[in-house]
């Protein structure tokens, strides 16, 4: 009797296992039998894959998948001394809170897949401030971390083919603006302190704060991603490399209610004591929209200096300005061997606009003999049409703008143009073949201004073509 009861038991046992096994089996159907393998072009390829739906994510839109990812990227950390990981989202919705990543690692979106950013406080860990921005005025509480966040990596490669990061940033906007906020919003990507980056071939919508934003890292490159959010929604700025050397930013579709791309190194006192510059920054065939700010800006948070950029082939249409460089007292730095060429710019209400006059300033003031250096600013080759203001260049009264040359521009004026289409005070330069004729403080002299000729390191990156094996 003992060995037939042993025995029903035995067979009961055996039938339960099966059956977790088939019910586990069932749960990562997805990662083995509906994903195709496929190829993509990243700087470094991964020896080990896995998928979302590996570790429990459920992309039904309304899942919370928090703790998939971070299980996930945990797991595959694992890897990095081992040929590096790769991280698979499929098809479907999936929310999330933050997660972070880590170093040898890719995370690739399928075409279908979109990342929702929850819209729970809750699920978005508070960070310190930036040392080279300080406390914020409106946000003295600290800053929630990024939807995607890294800190101190090495080789991170974010792309996918054209799946979708979705910052649902509609709640934060009007918390943001009915002042219900202590806490800076969180923007959709921030890497900092690291090395060796790539974010690619994404659609990226609604990000509650900036979009892609990193910051004291190096060897940086940044392409083909198509950027939307609403062109009435403050501080979405698309991409905001803030104290990085060694960056590519190119082949990118931008519409903001901020500026396209801004190029920052931090803010007054902090930035300056940071002291950590923006330099060698290419950005190259841009399509930015963004009637209310700027196609690319310099500053106006350049307390760590700004040098080395160039900038060629971009598109603006109804944009407040094309390269427009933002300043003040109490900066300190530089923003020195600016090169810009080529721009194709319609429904303009600035082509050329600077100022040393920009109001924001850090909560615990500023030096007024910090006195920011601006010079060596170069633009040529330009075509403007449907142009309300062509130059509104203003300087510092005892700290002109200097070195300014413009060459080979044509605008043509709006209807509704002002009636003087240069104005300009404390600045200094030349001009050649520009039409309408630029201000007194840029005499006729016939030059074409200068636009390097060397290729800077990171232009020298080659991509290799990776896969995901089914």
């Amino acid at each position: 009797m003992k060995s037939a009861i042993f025995g029903n038991s035995y067979v009961i046992c055996v039938i339960s296992i099966v059956l977790i096994l088939v019910s586990l089996a069932e749960c990562r159907e997805p990662s083995s039998i509906k994903l195709n393998s496929f190829d993509y072009h990243a700087i470094n390829c991964r020896k080990h894959n896995a998928v979302l739906t590996d570790f429990g994510a459920v992309g039904d839109g309304k899942t919370l998948n928090t703790k998939a990812f971070n299980s996930a990227i945990t797991n595959l950390s694992q890897y990095a001394n081992d040929g590096g990981a790769q991280l698979i989202v499929p098809p479907g919705k999936w929310l999330t809170g933050s997660f972070n990543l880590t170093s040898h690692f890719t995370l690739f979106l399928q075409k279908g897949a979109v990342i929702l950013a929850s819209q729970d406080e809750s699920e978005w860990p508070k960070l310190s401030f930036l040392p080279s921005y300080g406390r914020e005025k409106d946000a003295p509480d600290g800053r929630f971390s990024s939807l995607i966040f890294g800190t101190n990596l090495t080789d991170v490669v974010i792309t996918g083919n054209n799946g979708t990061i979705d910052g649902q940033g509609s709640t934060w906007w009007d918390k943001f603006q009915k002042k219900q906020l202590k806490i800076t919003r969180p923007y959709m990507i921030e890497i900092m302190y690291s090395d060796q980056i790539q974010i690619s071939n994404l659609t990226l919508i609604n990000s509650p704060n900036w979009f892609v934003h990193p910051i004291y890292s190096s060897n940086i490159i940044i392409n083909r991603l198509t950027i939307l959010a609403p062109v009435d929604v403050p501080n979405t700025d698309g991409i905001d490399p803030d104290s990085c050397t060694n960056v590519l930013i190119e082949d990118n579709y931008i519409v903001s209610g901020d500026d396209c791309i801004a190029i920052k190194s931090g803010l007054d006192g902090y930035g300056i004591k940071v002291g950590k510059p923006s330099q060698k920054i290419i950005v190259r065939r841009l399509t930015c929209i963004s009637p209310k700010s700027a196609m690319v800006a310099l500053g106006s948070e350049m307390s760590g200096g700004i040098q080395d950029i160039r900038i060629e082939d971009i598109t603006a249409i109804n944009t407040e300005s094309a390269v427009r460089i933002k300043t003040a007292v109490g900066r300190g730095a530089y923003v020195k061997d600016i090169f810009v060429k080529g721009m194709n710019l319609n429904t303009m209400k600035y082509v050329f606009w600077m100022t040393g006059a920009y109001k924001s300033h850090a909560e615990n003031g500023f030096d007024p003999k910090a006195l920011p250096k601006i010079s060596g600013i170069n633009y040529r080759d330009i075509i403007a049409k449907n142009v309300t203001i062509a130059g509104q260049l203003d300087g510092i009264s005892n700290d002109p703008f200097t070195g300014i040359c413009i060459s080979n521009v044509t605008i043509e004026m709006s209807a509704q143009k002002n009636n003087l289409p240069w104005n300009c005070t404390d600045v200094s330069g030349v001009a050649s073949n520009a039409v309408p004729k630029p201000c007194d403080m840029l005499p006729e002299k016939k030059i074409e201004c200068p636009f390097p000729t060397d290729k800077l390191p990171i232009e020298n990156v080659q991509f290799k073509t990776c896969n995901f094996q089914s």
